[in-house]
């Protein structure tokens, strides 16, 4: 990948320091012009001792130089401590910029983006990486600010003796190369590095979303050697890095004493020919050690070279597209579901093959296949969490691609297998969605209440009692103000309160991806009698694994290898071999 856009957003994270950015920018050019000062205060107060003889004029004469020299002390200090402030203030904003760019954009890209990354690997360049690239305003600017003193010093010697302004750019252009080379190097090892982080992290996840069934097998040890397995790439890029750093610490440790012992030695000749006073050999001698501390930006090097890496990693997420939404608006309909000819692929696998169907607005339909037929990739795309490959998904007669966001996110309701409650109460978890989305980010308790943001709590329980979930929600000691993660629920009534949840935010189309699978028989039946009834003036789309579900839809859409093989009623349906064998294989499963 180039690194062209890495290091573009370094440049706005870097700006994203604001005002603290400007104090961490000034406190370094400050110290920096106090330092090149120092050496020439220093070197006149050493000269007035020399020509100065004992006597009143000699306090006198020495007042001035050491006042300004304690004064410049002083101020190198005091910009020190801002700077300290303000390179934690402004490492702090950037990476608040960054992780709320990089949270955003993968919720915007949604499901698509598990698609090209684990969670784990998410979760990681959303932590770790965002912090590297965090770092980079005190580092890029601690690191420009010390060519200041190096530049400076080489025009101070200059003035004092072109031969030590020489001497000291001869070195300073070996140092330059010791810092190319390490940046280079370190900004490969760290990709290298930063990429095993993100493969242990990737496979943690997996590992603790399986914990009960690896404990159930006792395959504790073998599942740590499996996350732990890029251990080893870990410990080599990690040791690389320590190489790199400690080859260009030992040649700059080289380059450095050697530039100073020449500046030195020239310095000396030119004092024994009468070229040079003893102060400004004192002041020669500071200003070479300001010019070759540019060889301490080898730490700075290197943390901009993690950020480099970081950010590399963090554009890697910024290059997979949101879903573009259009802005036409819903036109008024029943919620008619068409499919025209649709084909959905992932990694190279073709889940969907020319599909094509109508789902009459207003009515049930049942999705039913084997495993592995396609019936997730179908409610996916009818409600487009997915894009098809090809085709054209059409509600009410508009193409969804053409819909706005809002406008379809308020026609579409989703229920799931695993639902995720949000929200910290089970009364937000069920209106969770239903708040006014260009209001989204002001919502609160309050707001869940409001009728401006939110549908009215009747509408809430409403919907909630159609799932068959108000009743155990009314037994908590708390009902619907239970706190989420407090609530003691089966994995039924989750699942019920994820229903409860589509059934209020749908407005015309409604989906159930196999989410009744862990209802009991009875309150599946209940459910489905909802379906038919309460429900019935939107149109229901539910992926059906049982018998029962089937039978009470308007018509069954048969999938079979990513095919519709057969749609009609299951009645109808029912006389085939092949179609009866699906439940068969359903239940045996």
């Amino acid at each position: 990948m180039s690194s062209r856009p890495a290091d573009l957003l370094i440049a706005r994270a870097v700006r994203r320091g604001g005002p603290w950015l400007a104090a961490l920018t000034a406190t370094a050019l400050l110290g920096a012009a106090a330092d090149l000062m120092l050496p020439a205060a220093l070197g006149r107060a050493v000269d007035a001792v020399v020509r100065t003889q004992a006597g009143p004029e000699a306090g006198f004469g020495l007042t001035g130089p050491l006042t300004t020299a304690a004064l410049l002390v002083a101020l190198v200090v005091a910009c020190d401590a801002l700077g300290v402030l303000a390179a934690g203030v402004s490492g702090a904003r950037a990476a608040q910029w960054l992780r709320s760019r990089v949270v955003a954009h993968t919720l915007s890209v949604g499901a698509g983006m598990t698609r090209h990354f684990t969670a784990g690997e998410i979760v990681t360049r959303a932590g770790v990486n965002v912090e590297e690239a965090g770092r980079t305003p005190e580092a890029v600017v601690t690191a420009a600010t010390l060519i200041i003193p190096a530049a400076g010093s080489v025009v101070a010697l200059a003035l004092i003796d072109p031969w030590l302004a020489v001497t000291l750019v001869a070195g300073l252009l070996l140092i330059v190369a010791v810092l190319r080379a390490f940046m280079r190097r370190t900004t490969a090892a760290s990709g290298g590095y930063q990429q095993a982080q993100g493969e242990i992290a990737a496979m943690l996840v997996g590992a603790l979303a399986g914990a009960r069934t690896i404990t159930a097998a006792g395959t504790e040890d073998l599942e740590a050697a499996r996350v732990l397995a890029p251990l080893p790439r870990l410990r080599a890029h990690g040791l690389a890095l320590w190489r790199l750093q400690a080859r260009a610490g030992v040649q700059a440790a080289v380059v450095i004493p050697l530039l100073e012992i020449a500046v030195l030695a020239v310095g000396g000749l030119r004092l024994s020919a009468g070229g040079l006073t003893v102060g400004e050999l004192l002041a020669a001698a500071r200003y070479v050690v300001l010019g070759a501390g540019l060889g301490s930006a080898l730490g700075y090097a290197a943390r901009i070279a993690r950020a480099r890496s970081a950010a590399r990693r963090l554009e890697q997420l910024f290059a997979v597209p949101p879903p573009a939404y259009g802005d036409r608006p819903l036109p008024p309909g029943p919620g008619t579901l068409e499919l025209r000819d649709v084909t959905v692929r992932a990694d190279g696998v073709r889940l969907l093959s020319g599909v094509s169907l109508v789902v009459p607005g207003g009515t049930c339909t049942a999705v039913v296949g084997r495993s592995g037929s396609g019936k997730s990739s179908l409610a996916a795309v009818a409600g487009r969490l997915v894009d098809p490959e090809r085709g054209t998904v059409l509600l009410d007669g508009v193409p969804l691609r053409e819909i706005g966001r809002e406008p379809l996110r308020r026609a579409v309701g989703y229920a799931f297998e695993r639902p995720v409650l949000f929200g910290d109460t089970l009364g937000e978890a069920v209106a969770f969605g239903l708040a006014a989305r260009d209001d989204a980010r002001k919502r609160s308790v309050d707001a869940v209440r409001s009728a401006d943001t939110m549908r009215s709590e009747d509408t809430v329980r409403a919907a909630a009692g159609a799932a068959r979930a108000d009743a155990f929600i009314r037994r908590l000691p708390l009902g619907y103000a239970t706190p989420a993660g407090d609530a003691p629920m089966s994995g039924g009534e989750i699942q019920r309160v994820g229903l409860a949840r589509a059934f209020a935010q749908a407005g015309r189309l409604l989906i159930l991806d196999d989410a009744m699978s862990s209802l009991d028989t009875v309150t599946e039946r209940q459910v489905g009698r909802a379906l038919t009834g309460s429900l019935s003036d939107r149109t229901r789309l539910v992926v059906a694994h049982r018998v029962t579900t089937a039978a009470q839809a308007d018509q069954v859409v048969w999938l079979d290898n990513g095919r519709v093989r057969a749609t009609g009623t299951h009645e109808r349906l029912w006389d085939d071999p092949g179609y009866r064998a699906v439940f068969r294989a359903e239940e045996a499963s």
